[in-house]
């Protein structure tokens, strides 16, 4: 199907695809900014000071994964002792939904709006078009904030925007989180760590080392190594040898940023030439990115020193850095966000500093194959990851070590709100019992959604509850806005809808009622030009076929097999799952479901409706609906998941009782009229709902920037921002729209 006719479908289905925004340049905006939002000077003598807002997102974290939740029998969940010790001192939040993918839900903290309003509704990939990239236009919690006088810093991943391996289609280059609101922002535009470098940075051939390093004689008598010579980007060498200290020489070359060259007892003058730290290799290496408080872009290379260590290390101390920076100028809050890399694919070994004591020794273990070894890496990865959480708190002041070497938090003793919350939940065979691996990560079933939640500090009443509620991702955007003290709707243009609801009173009352009386959640294809390439990937785990990989490599890191040009199954290439299928069947084998389109997802207390949008091969212009139907609950330690033998809808409507059918008309009008309540605005690049000269300044702007090629005034999705689209202005000049 192209994705021109996907457009036309989307239009008929009331979830248009056609989002504008910016209307100047970026300097303009961000004075357009500044006078808009204000900055106010929060002296000890004028007024209490809000608290600091430190906000913690790991990635691809479902409940499963954590043990204070109750869920995940087996295996046994990582060991947290820090994310435990904030929800002792805190609120659990044992209802929370997040999108299925990373860019939507970490669109929606930012935004406070569904990804059918924004458009970015799927991970952010290389052929994704600026249209589903968030729009400066947007009012982001960051512009809010400095309203009341908050600086704001982000460090590590966050997924908003296409990166320097489709500045085609990034108009804002490396200036995206400065264009955002962010005062600084340190670390990656990627969507998570490249793959594994099988050649252990040109040792050996691709495939010979398979978690990124050379490992030792016992581990691999044939191709490893006891010692060598650790070369580093810096041009400085050691020699390292195995000893009961150091019992892998290539492991920790890795992790001290290195490449060994295995077998030898001196080092060269320079590195050899056969060695490559260009190569990027999983989450030992990064193309680090800073936007700094004095206006600098810097770019840092793989190669560069920079990003050259473990990224949870990296992304803690950065973080570390800039919060106590801020304590030179106490008179002014803050709010730091760290976007932790892990748990996101690849699964690779982790420094044995970070762990528990007597973990699991993984020297030897297949990083790109073995599901039980990617189970046990998963595990450590969060495990890595708390740590370094451990680490960023007590190095920050928000906590201390006590006498027995454990994490002690006063919350009183700071002003400061921290929250921890996963994106979306678990991926694929790394996910838990009684969890379902088959709709994880990526759906929108309960496993892919139902994320970790805990907010410890500052403005928590009665410390150790657990808040049964439902709650959204999305919400998060006005608990910031709350606990700044600031109202959103007075910055947010008229007729540009919120969706988040209020928070706060979850913390501050220890029996505040249900605010939310329904949950959603939703994922779908991003916009991407009609000539865009588009290659099938089979999930054989789920027995899944989608075009959203766009590479091989890509494919293959995420466990699935490529069907595309330059495939290694002895297959003719395919260029959709639909010629995937035709060509199982031809072959008498059983076709692959298809991802969907759209999914999307609503539920009350009880039950869960689930509408499906799926592509019809054998006519691409009418695509399927499917409607789903589930009782669910979070009963511990097994909850009422919504599994595929579960399905009351398994035989129609017809089939439901009277109690089920009535839920399940409520859930549908309330999905269909809150996707109706986004209209097709043609024209309107900066989101004011009219069509005027803005509009063509943004043109204007967006037709030099980045060669003229993808932005948000692309309104034919074509990737140009061209004479076409300046037409499209003119047609539907002075129209005022309905609410988007």
């Amino acid at each position: 199907m192209s994705q021109v006719t996907r457009n036309i479908i989307r239009i008929a289905l009331g979830v248009s695809l056609i989002c504008g925004c910016v209307v100047c340049s970026p300097s303009i905006r961000a004075q357009e900014t500044q006078n808009q939002l204000g900055t106010e000077n929060y002296s000890a003598g004028k007024r209490k000071q809000p608290p600091n807002i430190l906000f913690v997102v790991m990635d691809d974290v479902g409940v499963d994964q954590m043990k204070l939740y109750g869920y995940g029998a087996s295996p046994e969940p990582a060991q947290t002792p820090t994310i435990d010790e904030l929800a002792a001192k805190g609120v659990v939040f044992a209802n929370a939904w997040a999108m299925p993918d990373c860019s939507p839900s970490r669109a929606t903290f930012w935004e406070g709006r569904y990804p059918f309003r924004t458009q970015v509704l799927d991970p952010i990939q290389p052929p994704d078009l600026a249209n589903s990239q968030v729009s400066p236009d947007e009012v982001t919690v960051p512009e809010l904030l400095r309203k009341k006088g908050y600086i704001n810093g982000l460090f590590g991943k966050m997924h908003l925007s296409g990166s320097s391996q489709d500045s085609a289609n990034n108009p804002l280059g490396n200036e995206v989180y400065r264009k955002l609101g962010f005062d600084h922002f340190e670390g990656y535009l990627e969507g998570a760590p490249l793959p594994i470098d099988t050649t252990a940075g040109g040792v050996g051939s691709s495939g010979d080392f398979l978690c990124g390093f050379v490992p030792n004689l016992t581990t691999n008598p044939s191709k490893g190594a006891d010692h060598g010579a650790c070369y580093y980007a810096n041009d400085r060498c050691e020699v390292l040898t195995r000893s009961p200290a150091l019992r892998t020489p290539g492991r920790t070359c890795m992790e001290r940023g290195g490449i060994l060259d295995p077998g030898q007892s001196s080092c060269q003058s320079a590195a050899p030439s056969h060695l490559s730290f260009a190569t990027q290799n999983g989450y030992y290496t990064a193309n680090v990115v800073i936007n700094d408080k004095n206006g600098n872009t810097i770019n840092y290379p793989p190669q560069d020193p920079t990003g050259r260590m473990y990224r949870s290390t990296f992304e803690a101390n950065k973080a570390i850095a800039w919060i106590n920076e801020q304590k030179l100028t106490p008179s002014r809050p803050w709010m730091a966000t760290v976007g932790f890399s892990s748990a996101h694919s690849p699964w690779q070994n982790v420094p044995s500093a970070l762990l528990p004591e007597n973990s699991a020794d993984t020297d030897g273990f297949n990083c790109v194959g073995s599901s039980s070894d990617k189970r046990t890496l998963m595990k450590q990865m969060i495990e890595g990851m708390d740590h370094e959480f451990e680490r960023l708190l007590v190095e920050t002041g928000l906590a201390t070590r006590g006498n027995d070497d454990k994490l002690k938090y006063q919350p009183e003793k700071a002003n400061t709100v921290i929250v921890v919350v996963g994106d979306n939940g678990s991926y694929l065979t790394v996910v838990n019992e009684p969890f379902d691996p088959s709709r994880s990560k990526g759906t929108p079933y309960q496993t892919g959604v139902w994320v970790p939640l805990v907010i410890s500090g500052a403005n928590v009443v009665a410390p150790g509850r657990k808040v049964t509620s439902m709650v959204n991702a999305i919400d998060l955007f006005q608990l910031f806005s709350e606990i700044a003290g600031v109202d959103p709707r007075e910055y947010v243009p008229r007729g540009r809808p919120l969706d988040a609801k209020p928070m706060l009173a979850y913390l501050t009352k220890r029996n505040q009622k249900s605010i939310r009386t329904t949950n959603f959640t939703q994922t779908g294809d991003n916009i991407r030009s009609s000539i865009a390439p588009s290659s099938p990937c089979v999930v054989d785990a789920v027995n899944v076929c989608t075009s959203f990989f766009p590479t091989k490599a890509i494919c293959e890191k995420n466990s699935g097999t490529w069907w595309g040009a330059g495939n290694t199954i002895d297959v003719p290439p395919q260029q959709n799952c639909c010629g995937v299928n035709s060509y199982r069947v031809s072959q008498s084998e059983q076709p692959y479901q298809i991802r969907p389109i759209m999914a999307n997802a609503m539920r009350d207390d009880n039950y869960k409706l689930v509408r499906l949008i799926t592509e019809n091969c054998a006519s691409p212009s009418s695509p399927i609906t499917i409607d789903e139907l589930y009782l669910i609950n979070e009963a511990r330690p097994v909850p009422l998941l919504d599994t595929v033998d579960r399905n009351l809808l398994a035989n129609g409507v017809e089939g439901l009782n009277k109690t089920d059918k009535r839920q399940y008309n409520y859930l549908s009008r309330r999905m269909t009229g809150l996707l109706s309540t986004y209209k097709v605005c043609p024209g309107d690049g900066n989101l004011d709902n009219i069509v005027n000269q803005k509009d063509v300044d943004g043109w204007k702007t967006y037709s030099v920037l980045n060669g003229g090629q993808s932005s948000w005034s692309d309104f034919n999705f074509d990737g140009k921002t061209d004479n076409t689209d300046l037409g499209i202005i003119y047609k539907n000049w002075q129209t005022r729209c309905p609410q988007r």
